[in-house]
C-alpha cells in the first residue's frame, strides 16, 4: 500500500526547525520518515496527510479506552467550567484517590503527579526518607521515567555495557547525569531471584527501595516468573526495605486494580500513570499509611503546581469510572487473546521462530530467539532487525506498532474484532515481505 506523506513530510521539516530532531521526546523520533499524526479517534489515528493507521501504540499506552473517547472528554470539558487548577484541594482530586484506594490493594492513601517519571521519582524520595537509606535496586532493562536517580541499565542499554550476570554494572543511559548517583542504583536481571537474594542480604543495610515493573513492560512485557515479586515481598519485608511496583503501564490496564490484583504481591508504594486518565496528564502515587505517613510538610517533600489539577483528575474519574462499571477490560483480553495467539500462528505457518510474552492487554512477541527469553540478555539476542522490517511492512498495510520489541503492543477497549482480523490479515502478508 502507498501512502502519500507530502504534507506530513512538510510538518517534520518545521518541527525539526523548532525542536531538537523535530520531536518533544527522543522515543518519537524515527529518522527522516518519522510521523507526525494529526489526529485520533477510537483504535485509529491519521497523519497530516489523512493516512489512517490502526494504532497498537497508543501514546505508549496511556489510551485504555480509545482515542478522544466522547465519555473522558466531556466529563473534562465540565470540570473546566468550573475552572482547572486550585492552590487548594478539590473535589475531583478526592474522587479520584477515594476511587484508587477502593480499587487498588494495598492503596491507603493517595498523592498525585503529572506523570510516570515525577511519580517513580517521589515515590523513591518516599522510600528514602521512610528507611533513611539511599541505594536502590532496579532490573535490568527497566525503564522508570526520564529522571536521573533510575536512568541506568534500561532498555536502550546494549549487553556489552551490562557487565557479567554474577556482578552487573549499572550503565548510565544518557550523557548528563552525575556521576555520583551510579553508586545509589544497583542493577539485577530481571527474574534472577538467586542474584537478587545475594545482592540484599549483603547489601541491605543501604537499600532504601526495590523497584519492579512487575511486568516488564520495556523489555517486552516479559512476565515474572513464579515465585519472583513474593521473593521481592519477602526480602523487603525481612530487611526493611520499601518494595515499590511501579504500575505506570499495568496499572489499570491489566485488571482494575492493577498488577497487585492480578498478581496478588502488594508493594509498600505503587505508582501509577498512563491508563489512569485515557491520555490526560496525570499520575499517582499510592501505597501504605504507614509509608505514604512519612510525607509531612516541612519535612518530606512531595508536590508540585500542577499536581492533582482538574483537567487531569476529570478524566481519571470518567476513566477509572468506566473501567469499574463497564466490561472494557474483559473485551480488550478477549480480543487481545485472539490477537496474541494469531499472531503465533500466522509467525508458526510462516516458519518463523518466535515468541509471545505479556498478556492480552499488552505484549510483545520477540523473533529468531537464541534461548528461552526471561530477562533482557536474553531480548538482545533475538533479532530486532527483521522485528522492525516487519514493523515498517505492517505500516504500509495500515497497522502500526512500536518497530522495537522492547515496546509492547497496546489494546484498547476500541479494538473490535474487526480490527483484529485486519490486523492477521495485514500481518500475513507482511511476514512475506520479510521472508
Amino acid at each position: 500500500m502507498s501512502h502519500n506523506t507530502q504534507k506530513t513530510q512538510a510538518l517534520f521539516e518545521r518541527a525539526k526547525s523548532v525542536m531538537p530532531w523535530g520531536v518533544s521526546s527522543n522515543f518519537r523520533y524515527w529518522g527522516d520518515e518519522t510521523p507526525v499524526i494529526a489526529r485520533g479517534k477510537g483504535a485509529y489515528v491519521w497523519d497530516a496527510d489523512g493516512n489512517r493507521y490502526l494504532d497498537y501504540r497508543l501514546a505508549f499506552g496511556p489510551i485504555i479506552l480509545g482515542h478522544a473517547d466522547q465519555r473522558v472528554n466531556e466529563r473534562v470539558a465540565q470540570a473546566m467550567a468550573n475552572g482547572t487548577l486550585f492552590a487548594h484541594t478539590h473535589p475531583l482530586e478526592i474522587e479520584v484517590a477515594e476511587r484508587l484506594i477502593h480499587l487498588c490493594p494495598g492503596v491507603e492513601k493517595v498523592r498525585f503527579a503529572n506523570s510516570g517519571t515525577e511519580a517513580t521519582m517521589h515515590a523513591l524520595r518516599i522510600a528514602r526518607a521512610h528507611t533513611g537509606r539511599e541505594k536502590v535496586v532496579k532490573f535490568e532493562g527497566s525503564y522508570h521515567g526520564f529522571h536521573d536517580y533510575l536512568l541506568f541499565s534500561t532498555a536502550t542499554s546494549p549487553l556489552g555495557a551490562l557487565g557479567s550476570r554474577r556482578s552487573p554494572l549499572s550503565a548510565p543511559n544518557t550523557s548528563g547525569i552525575p556521576a555520583v548517583l551510579r553508586d545509589l542504583v544497583i542493577n539485577v536481571p530481571f527474574n534472577d531471584g538467586e542474584t537478587l537474594e545475594r545482592v540484599v542480604k549483603a547489601k541491605w543495610g543501604d537499600l532504601a527501595a526495590i523497584i519492579v515493573e512487575p511486568i516488564a513492560g520495556n523489555i517486552g512485557a516479559l512476565m515474572p516468573e513464579k515465585g519472583f515479586l513474593e521473593l521481592i515481598r519477602r526480602l523487603c519485608d525481612e530487611h526493611g526495605i520499601v518494595m515499590i511496583m511501579d504500575e505506570v503501564k499495568t496499572g489499570f490496564r491489566i485488571a482494575k486494580g492493577g498488577a497487585t490484583e492480578y498478581f496478588g504481591v502488594k508493594g509498600d508504594l505503587m505508582a501509577y500513570a498512563k491508563s489512569i486518565a485515557n491520555g490526560y496528564p496525570l499520575a499517582a502515587i499510592g501505597g501504605s499509611n504507614a509509608v505514604m505517613g512519612t510525607i509531612e510538610p516541612g519535612r518530606v517533600a512531595q508536590g508540585g503546581t500542577y499536581c492533582g489539577n482538574g483537567v487531569g483528575t476529570a478524566a481519571a474519574a470518567a476513566t477509572l469510572e468506566i473501567l469499574e462499571t463497564t466490561d472494557a477490560l474483559e473485551q480488550i483480553n478477549k480480543r487481545g487473546q485472539r490477537l496474541m495467539q494469531g499472531i503465533g500462528e500466522v509467525l508458526t505457518e510462516a516458519g518463523i521462530a518466535h515468541s509471545v510474552h505479556g498478556v492480552p492487554a499488552m505484549f510483545s512477541f520477540f523473533l529468531d530467539p537464541k534461548e528461552t527469553v526471561r530477562d533482557y540478555r536474553g531480548v538482545l539476542q533475538t533479532d530486532h532487525g527483521r522485528y522492525e522490517r516487519l514493523a515498517m511492512a505492517m505500516r504500509a498495510h495500515g497497522v502500526e506498532y512500536e518497530p522495537d520489541p522492547r515496546e509492547p503492543w497496546f489494546l484498547s477497549a476500541a479494538h473490535s474484532d474487526q480490527d483484529v482480523d485486519d490486523t492477521l490479515n495485514a500481518l500475513n502478508d507482511a511476514v512475506k515481505t520479510i521472508k
